[in-house]
């Protein structure tokens, strides 16, 4: 399965113990390179967070269904996604100082979402989870009511600094507050992203707003893949009339507005190699935003478009177009697939069936990761991500 590939590939390439310790996980954030100059870059705590979700999507996978029997992604002599996931918390916890908060509300959100998930996996593998979930849960929930303020009538800080509200922090805070059984605080954060950051011409919601020095609410009009998806979750999760027409809505902007044509999808998705063929052209998919944190973005989008897809409250047309979108993107990542030769630096850290995926899925990952290139943790989770998204659908209803 390809969703399995890419959780090989990037948990081989990119997984590695925290400071060697035994019952540790933790990403590295670039590859090639050496695990200690890796604990001195950046931290990326929300890196992390997405990667943890991706080792839940993986895990569910691992209890089966109805027509496939429970399996490791990674062979039965490996750890599962589960179990890596776990250890990837305490790898979190350890990594940011011994705590689970940081300076960044939205950073904060994306670890509690994950990990609420990651408690209802070890629910349904009957493993009872740890209380540390509830303590995480305990200690979040915390700081994203202090950060749920009246200011600018409100939404959610994203930072410490308490000059930037936006959606990055209040969308995820509001899906994390409607999965945790507050719902009226859930609605109440969608209610101010409708009338503060929605922009009704294009049907999409607009970064946030910022205080300047002098006091003013100065609006961020940037649009953004990843700002649409949390949105998109909050929507559904609550459900209601209202909400779930404005989720239709944000999904038919998005395939007009947040697409670009696709390349390199022959007919049956793929050349004979496995790698984009030049001179071919597919169907739209989802436009990137690069690397960095940007390599991120088309990924989160992705995974809240699958939950519109299996979604039987919204319209027939509605569905296909999520599922389309999910579908084709990662379509386009698949074929642009290429494999990490044995002579490259990659290789001695991954095994030899990895994977690199490109960071655009327009183009293959030939041209965007030639051979001797450094390759980011971010966009490999985003393609991960695409490729779990297109399994969910596949698989069916929720």
């Amino acid at each position: 399965m390809r969703a399995n590939a890419a959780a090989r590939s990037v948990t081989g390439l990119f997984g590695q113990r925290l400071f060697f310790l035994p019952g540790t996980h933790i990403a590295a954030i670039i590859r090639p390179s050496g695990r200690l100059k890796n604990l001195a870059r950046p931290w990326h705590y929300w890196w992390q967070a997405h990667y943890l979700d991706c080792l839940v999507d993986t895990g569910r996978r691992e209890l089966g269904t109805a027509g496939q029997p429970p399996a490791k992604f990674d062979g039965e002599r490996r750890p599962s996604a589960g179990r890596l996931a776990s250890r990837l918390v305490t790898g979190i916890r350890l990594r940011n100082f011994l705590k689970y908060v940081n300076s960044y509300y939205d950073d904060m959100a994306w670890l509690a979402l994950a990990t609420l998930r990651l408690e209802q996996l070890a629910e349904e593998s009957r493993r009872p989870s740890r209380r540390r979930h509830g303590r995480i849960r305990k200690s979040l929930t915390l700081q994203f009511d202090s950060a749920s303020t009246d200011d600018l009538g409100g939404g959610t800080f994203w930072s410490t600094k308490r000059d930037f509200k936006n959606i990055p922090a209040t969308a995820p805070v509001a899906l994390y507050y409607a999965r945790t059984g507050n719902l009226a605080r859930a609605q109440a954060l969608l209610d101010w992203l409708d009338a503060k950051l929605f922009d009704p011409g294009r049907g999409l919601y607009l970064d946030g707003l910022r205080i300047n020095a002098a006091g003013e609410a100065v609006l961020v009009d940037a649009i953004y893949t990843y700002n649409q998806g949390p949105v998109l979750g909050a929507l559904l999760e609550l459900g209601g009339t209202a909400n779930l027409a404005r989720a239709a809505e944000v999904v038919d902007a998005v395939a007009r507005q947040l697409t670009t044509p696709g390349a390199g999808a022959t007919a049956t998705g793929t050349t004979g190699a496995g790698h984009a063929g030049a001179g071919t052209s597919g169907p739209a998919v989802l436009r990137s935003d690069g690397t960095g944190d940007g390599g991120l973005f088309t990924g989160i989008l992705t995974r809240y478009l699958a939950l519109a897809a299996r979604d039987g409250r919204l319209p027939a047309a509605t569905r296909a177009t999520a599922a389309q979108l999910v579908t084709d993107t990662a379509e386009a990542f698949w074929a642009g697939r290429r494999s990490i030769s044995p002579d490259e630096a990659l290789a001695k850290h991954g095994r030899p069936d990895s994977l690199v995926f490109s960071f655009e899925p327009a183009l293959p990952a030939s041209s965007t990761y030639p051979p001797g290139t450094a390759v980011e943790l971010s966009t490999q989770l985003q393609a991960w991500m695409t490729l779990e998204s297109a399994a969910a659908i596949a698989a069916g209803p929720r």
